[in-house]
């Protein structure tokens, strides 16, 4: 995080995009029709969609941070 806000501080052409794979959502509904307790999945999928919100900080600094961390792709602004 330190090294993503020096080099950007305002996080800005950074989208609050965090990808969707598949994979959490077949977890979870696999973990449904199982009826078997699956909730740290289940909110970090929550999670994935609340970053579609536009306008979130939080979720640019997430975005930031996958990108540093793990090479992920960070969406642009009209991109």
């Amino acid at each position: 995080m330190a090294r993503a806000l020096g080099e950007n501080p305002r996080l800005q052409n950074i989208e609050p995009w965090v990808e969707d794979s598949g994979e959490g959502r077949w977890t979870v509904q696999e973990a449904v029709e199982s009826a078997v307790p699956a909730p740290v999945i289940a909110l970090s999928l929550m999670a994935r969609f609340r970053s579609r919100q536009p306008k979130s900080f939080a979720d640019r600094l997430l975005a930031a941070m996958r990108n540093q961390f793990g090479g992920h792709e960070i969406k642009r602004p009209g991109a």
